[in-house]
């Protein structure tokens, strides 16, 4: 199954990193306003989701009439619509997933956006945020970031300790230890190189990655 870049309706601080990672073979959706920052960049959704209380009875009649799918639901609901919409992707089996427009906004709305991602079946599926400079997803087991000498990686735990941590390619390298959600020692690590390794025995780790070169293509 191809991947899948799902757009919602937070600020792109640089729309064209994100025109220059996606890809022909990409499937887009969109949540709710989402689907405006979608067709901006020439990217037209294969659905919108959500109440569409951001979209205008113009702009839905508009994407109605492109031939995209529009599945609308009660502005009285227990989901965000970027949470129906993931759910939406996942369901379909796409992997990985891009969510576009996750960052700044609300602080409410950006803790639930990054809960949304600790879900298993979102870990599972590959599920981060994205905009070009600074992805962020969550470590179960293990993962390898590509990037460059000097980029950020920040290593949160999630709720509970995260242990056994072991990286390789870091400047402050962890060895099988463990990071308190309550304290601050994962913040601000630096990659000596292209690549580094983070693993882990048990618990849950936000990993924020935040480059120093821009990058145009993602595997």
């Amino acid at each position: 199954m191809s991947r899948a870049l799902i757009f919602i309706n937070g600020p792109l601080h640089d729309p064209e990193l994100v025109r220059a990672m996606a890809r022909p073979d990409d499937r887009i959706f969109a949540a709710d306003g989402g689907a405006r920052h979608a067709l901006a960049l020439g990217l037209t959704p294969i659905a919108i989701l959500g109440d569409l209380d951001s979209l205008s009875p113009e702009e839905v009649k508009t994407y109605l009439g492109m031939g995209i799918h529009v599945l609308r639901y009660p502005p009285v609901k227990d989901e965000t619509d970027l949470e129906l919409a993931l759910n939406h992707v996942i369901r379909g089996g796409h992997h990985p997933i891009l969510i576009i427009g996750g960052y700044g906004g609300r602080l409410d709305q950006s803790l639930a956006n990054l809960a949304l991602l600790a879900a298993p079946e979102a870990i599972a599926a590959g599920a981060r945020f994205e905009d070009g400079l600074t992805e962020a997803f969550f470590i179960t087991s293990q993962a390898v970031l590509t990037g460059a000498p000097g980029d950020l990686v920040s290593l949160l735990p999630w709720g509970v300790p995260a242990e056994g941590i072991h990286t390789e390619g870091l400047s402050y390298p962890l060895g099988h230890e463990t990071l308190q959600p309550f304290r601050t020692r994962g913040i601000s690590n630096q990659m000596l190189g292209e690549t580094a390794k983070i693993s882990l025995k048990q618990g849950l780790l936000l990993c924020v990655h935040q480059r120093t070169v821009e990058i145009g293509s993602f595997s």
